[in-house]
């Protein structure tokens, strides 16, 4: 009788419980499972105070890692990706603030080193597919011939949201083995798997900021490349009303930093060229629609009409009807029902129609 070859995955084992317990299903699923860890960078490199015990990204991480893969009995490899995420990523992130733009650099990350890693390696053992800990959910649409992701089990943990620039080629080759689960029957099954990470803490920061202090990182990186930030005016209508300390450090819909002013007054616009934060009332927050570049779709082939959707225009904000309009240039217009909070330019905004992911984009202006 002919043995039957289990099939391998690559798994991106982070040093957190998702991770580990993704590796966990995988096992028990019958797959042949090795696990990878990414060094990003290094923590004397973007400063901060990196306690032992942070939750990623860490000497402390790659060991929590390397415990799991042992415990489970698992191949486990570290690979160094610090100087791809210092140019794609970290580079990326510091200019765009430059710019009066707020990047997300987790879905930066995604597309553009973590499945090009995972799917290397994942070739170099011979093995069919990549998994890691998102809690999302893949699938093959026969109608629309193309893989097509959908909201987690866990509607609380869904990370879909993150997942916009993957392409059908990295997609026809990801397992989401958390897709189906909540955040407890995770820590339950880690438990049960005595894995060091089954209480762990979640990482929610930035994961080159552990301190959450993005000022601190970004005053730090412009001293090192002895890039002068120079202040300016904080303008409230058309009269200057104060000085702010430089572009980089403000970001739409903030309140502090910008003084008092007869009221409650938020960052409604960020003028980097004329060097100007101009500030308003909350209503002033509030725009009808959003242009958006770089845009990749998932859930359609492509955009040829207008379409109904809801969209989010940040990771944790509450989706919103809308119709989107295909725009030259591999860019989009999207017109809200509802005039929406704090559109902000570098941000995702990432379509859905009903728990499928349609698409996104970056922002690029939002428009009354």
């Amino acid at each position: 009788m002919q043995k039957s070859v289990k099939k391998k995955v690559v798994v991106a084992i982070s040093g957190g419980v998702d991770s580990s317990v993704a590796a966990v299903l995988l096992l028990e699923q019958g797959y042949k499972v090795f696990g990878v860890t990414m060094k990003m960078f290094n923590p004397d490199d973007v400063g901060g105070t990196f306690h032992r015990d942070s939750p990623c990204c860490g000497l402390e991480a790659m060991n929590d890692a390397r415990s799991v893969a042992l415990t489970l009995g698992i191949p486990h490899y570290i690979v160094d990706q610090s100087g791809l995420f210092q140019r794609d990523v970290i580079d990326n992130f510091i200019e765009e603030y430059r710019n009066g733009r707020t990047p997300n650099p987790c879905v930066l990350c995604n597309h553009k080193i973590k499945w090009n890693e995972l799917l290397s390696k994942a070739d170099a053992v011979g093995a069919e597919y990549v998994a890691t800990g998102h809690y999302a959910r893949v699938r093959y649409n026969e109608e629309k011939k193309r893989y097509v992701i959908t909201r987690a089990a866990d509607t609380t943990k869904d990370q879909t949201y993150a997942l916009w620039g993957l392409n059908q080629d990295a997609l026809s080759r990801t397992i989401f083995p958390l897709g189906e689960y909540t955040k407890v029957q995770v820590r339950d099954i880690a438990s049960r798997f005595g894995l060091k990470t089954a209480e762990k803490e979640e990482s929610f920061e930035i994961c080159f900021i552990a301190d959450d202090d993005y000022r601190r990182f970004l005053a730090e990186q412009f001293s090192r490349r002895n890039v002068d930030i120079q202040g300016g005016n904080i303008v409230l209508g058309e009269q200057v009303v104060g000085k702010h300390e430089g572009i980089p450090y403000y970001t739409i819909g903030q309140r502090s930093g910008i003084g008092a002013h007869g009221g409650k007054v938020y960052v409604t616009k960020i003028d980097a060229n004329a060097n100007i934060i101009r500030i308003g009332k909350k209503e002033d927050l509030f725009k009808k629609g959003l242009i958006a570049k770089n845009v990749n779709f998932i859930g359609i082939d492509s955009l040829n009409q207008e379409m109904r959707i809801s969209a989010q225009i940040r990771y944790k904000d509450e989706p919103s009807l809308a119709t989107v309009y295909p725009r030259e240039g591999n860019s989009i217009s999207i017109i809200f029902d509802e005039p929406k909070r704090a559109i902000t330019a570098g941000q995702s905004v990432v379509m859905y129609s009903g728990d499928l992911l349609i698409g996104g984009g970056i922002i690029d202006s939002g428009y009354q």
